[in-house]
């Protein structure tokens, strides 16, 4: 398999990287708890994290997902049944963030939210977060699995931030 091309991944130092949050909606309090273990990050400068709950009225909803998905730097795949299931998420979303993912424009990091078969998925030749890609939800404790993930983004940031790959 070619090697992907990192160099044009790579962010300016001093410049948070812009993560994007795909996501099915009936998992919108594990896609909270994230953003909530994210503030640190966030709070130092090193990303800014949107997810299309921050899309205000009278937007075009579709309009900004694909902005985000063709800006961001980082794309957090949260990966669930109802994001398998769904069609938007899985034909639109992760397979826009596959294909940037691939010609070296982004890092895609797929976090297993919860059991399901993602096995032969497009992002299943990805490390996936958390460790041992044990499901977030099968974590005798939360807050520690969701710390594991935000430790796993942050040396992600810090790789692009500091042009290693």
């Amino acid at each position: 398999m070619p090697s992907v091309p990192q160099a044009s991944v790579e962010q300016p130092q001093n410049t948070p990287i812009d993560v994007l949050i795909s996501y099915s909606h009936k998992d919108d309090d594990l896609r909270e708890e994230l953003v909530t273990q994210l503030a640190n990050l966030r709070r130092q400068g090193k990303i800014t994290a949107w997810h299309d709950r921050a899309i205000e009225a009278g937007e075009e909803w579709e309009t900004q997902i694909k902005q985000r998905l063709q800006s961001a730097r980082i794309i957090l795949l949260l990966i669930s049944p109802p994001f398998m299931a769904s069609d938007y998420c899985y034909d639109v979303e992760m397979q826009q963030a596959i294909q940037r993912h691939n010609a070296g424009t982004a890092r895609v990091i797929p976090i297993i939210l919860r059991p399901c078969d993602w096995q032969d998925s497009p992002f299943s030749k990805l490390q996936v977060l958390p460790k041992d890609a044990k499901p977030v939800t099968q974590w005798s404790d939360r807050d520690a699995a969701f710390v594991n993930v935000v430790e796993g983004i942050r040396k992600a940031v810090n790789s692009l931030t500091n042009g290693s790959k």
